[in-house]
């Protein structure tokens, strides 16, 4: 006899309504909340339905108080979402180097990617974020890792148009 299908659980309205909230605070940067929200139980690893983590939503959009509350309180640095993306990339991304040197500083894995192999330096060299490639390279990214397609940073820089990245990228492969 085959085993029987879970049921999915059926939220109610204000559960839903909490949990839009949740992510809300995490997206908005209200490290206070999140605080006494985290203090009273609440999973520091919760994800949403596209598998972002409040550390994910947190470091993508900038709010380092809310980054360290999260890390502080057991926030795994390098969970994946759904897409494959670590919220170091997400931090390289939109540009935000004190959210990646905290994320690094916490355990953050300098080259993980996703199914793409699409790594933290990959990211900021396709956006031109020179500061953050120093960084990243500071902490080990290794420069001449490909993704699933074969490119490397400077590759996907120079694709991208980023070319003050992708000669600093070039001048590390210089004799």
């Amino acid at each position: 006899m085959p085993p029987a299908e879970a049921t999915p659980p059926q939220w109610d309205e204000e559960i839903l309504a909490y949990a839009a909230q949740v992510f809300q605070c995490a997206r908005a940067g209200d490290a206070e909340t999140m605080r006494n929200l985290l203090a009273r139980g609440l999973p520091a690893n919760l994800t949403n339905d596209k598998g972002d983590t409040l550390l994910m939503l947190a470091s993508y959009h900038g709010h380092l108080e809310t980054v360290r509350t999260l890390l502080h309180h057991g926030a795994d640095p390098n969970r994946l979402n759904d897409r494959g993306q670590t919220p170091l990339a997400g931090a390289a991304f939109k540009g935000f180097p004190e959210i990646v040197s905290l994320l690094l500083e916490k355990g953050a894995e300098v080259d993980l990617g996703g199914e793409d192999g699409r790594t933290a330096l990959m990211v900021a060299a396709m956006f031109n974020r020179r500061d953050i490639v120093t960084q990243l390279l500071s902490f080990g990214a290794d420069p001449h890792r490909q993704d699933a397609q074969g490119k490397t940073a400077q590759m996907v820089a120079e694709a991208m148009g980023a070319a003050e990245t992708a000669q600093q990228l070039a001048a590390l492969s210089s004799p």
